[in-house]
């Protein structure tokens, strides 16, 4: 019988499968359409210490085998979060939840995990310092090795709960960076987060999104992404979440042999919304085809 038990961070999860943040709002919208308890966890939406209404519209560009966003970061702010989008997160989610936190300072990295840290059903903080959709914060963090590891020393002395940090693609190193979040304190890394990319209105001649550049994601990125976790994974001696135009089953296993311990699935989710259920589900089929009888066993054998 397939074994699709992995432990991230000390938490076993009965699968790999997380919907990535941004993709999945804050699950009792996808619990409406099947029972997300199936997921191994998932990362809610991008949350800061104040509200954000996000960037002007238009927010979203199709391109090929992918999608441009440019959000912003729209969420209602850590105290709405917790006092309305969790609870009702808890009536149809029953596991530990990752929560994902942006912020414009090291202080909101600090203030926003500080006030998750008390929710008894956050299991672990992934803070996101690789957004490439906002000005003056996100990425900014995500692009120097010393501004990386700042925001992890200071999220990990307000928190006993296990730190991720998201990473950027848009950098020329990212194994210094993800060193620099491991010496710092992170309990893992997570990546990759979007590219970042543009697309013009030949009709127009302008760009189509307002905020003219966004995050770049889909399966056309996917090779990036495997190759960025295959250096990170064999650089660090924390466990890697593996994302970036992850589809199927065989893109999960793929990123667990580069050296993913738990893999996220973002744009498939806006494309089929059953997309993550669907690959929970088509895992042992992918994994008798290839010969595999534990995920856990092939994190990293590539």
């Amino acid at each position: 019988m397939a074994e699709l038990k992995v432990t991230l961070c000390g938490i076993e999860m009965d699968n790999p499968i997380i919907p990535a943040s941004g993709c999945f709002g804050y699950g009792y919208e996808f619990a409406e359409l099947y029972d997300i308890n199936c997921l191994g966890t998932f990362s809610f939406k991008g949350t800061t210490k104040d509200p954000r209404f996000g960037n002007p519209t238009p927010r979203i560009a199709e391109c090929t085998a992918g999608m441009i966003n440019a959000v912003g970061l729209q969420n209602p702010g850590v105290e709405k979060v917790i006092s309305e989008e969790l609870p009702k997160l808890k009536q149809c989610f029953h596991k530990p939840v990752m929560a994902n936190v942006s912020g414009f300072s090291v202080e909101d990295y600090a203030y926003t995990c500080e006030k998750l840290e008390k929710e008894e059903q956050v299991g672990w903080l992934e803070v996101n310092v690789s957004c490439p959709n906002v000005h003056g914060g996100g990425m900014s963090f995500g692009t120097s090795p010393e501004a990386a590891a700042e925001v992890t020393r200071a999220v990990k002395a307000v928190t006993k709960k296990p730190v991720i940090i998201k990473l950027s693609p848009n950098v020329t190193d990212i194994v210094s960076i993800a060193k620099a979040c491991e010496e710092a304190g992170a309990d893992g890394v997570s990546l990759i987060n979007t590219l970042l990319g543009m697309r013009i209105d030949l009709r127009t001649k302008r760009p189509v999104i307002a905020n003219k550049m966004g995050g770049f994601s889909g399966s056309a990125i996917f090779p990036v992404a495997v190759r960025m976790v295959y250096q990170v994974a064999h650089a660090v001696k924390i466990p890697v979440v593996g994302m970036g135009g992850v589809a199927s089953a065989e893109d999960v296993i793929e990123m667990m042999l580069a050296g993913a311990t738990a893999v996220q699935v973002g744009a498939a989710n806006l494309v089929n919304p059953f997309a993550a259920r669907d690959i929970v589900r088509d895992l042992p089929r992918a994994m008798e085809k290839y010969g595999i009888s534990s995920l856990s066993d092939i994190i990293g054998i590539a």
